[in-house]
């Protein structure tokens, strides 16, 4: 399940925009009962390593989400699996942001793949690429993809 989604949910509840870590410690791992305070952590800072989550100037180092939390679809039955604790490739951010846009996993990879055939690049960009051209937004995920050409 979505790294996304599960940083999201601590900001839907609280209908904050900045959270400590500790407050997002404690919502995953005690409020949601999805992870343990240590998982929990490690979602966090996994999280500021992909760019989703960003620190403030704020006083008291609050983070942020680099997406608008409330767009994000979370259905009631959502728990996230211990797959969203590991580092994922760039090309698996860039899948996992195209399926969240309501596009079939399957097809989106058959389409790539069919992409990076014609053209001749990276899968990984190839898959942004394939983002853009249906609307999808993936900035920094893009930058990483051109980057790895």
């Amino acid at each position: 399940m979505s790294l996304r989604r599960a940083v999201a949910a601590p900001f839907r509840d609280r209908g904050a925009d900045r959270l400590t870590e500790s407050e997002l410690v404690v919502a995953l791992s005690l409020d949601r009962s999805w992870f343990s305070p240590d998982q929990a952590e490690r979602s966090v800072a996994l999280a500021v390593s992909e760019g989703l989550l960003e620190r403030t100037d704020d006083a008291d180092d609050r983070l942020r989400p680099t997406f608008d939390a409330a767009d994000v679809e979370l259905p009631e039955e959502f728990e996230p699996d211990d797959a969203v604790l590991t580092r994922r490739s760039t090309f698996e951010r860039l899948l996992d942001s195209i399926v969240e846009a309501g596009i079939e996993k399957q097809t989106a990879v058959a389409e790539i793949n069919e992409l990076q055939g014609e053209l001749g690049v990276t899968i990984e960009a190839a898959g942004a690429l394939y983002a853009r051209r249906r609307g999808i937004e993936v900035g920094e995920l893009a930058a990483r993809a051109r980057g790895e050409l």
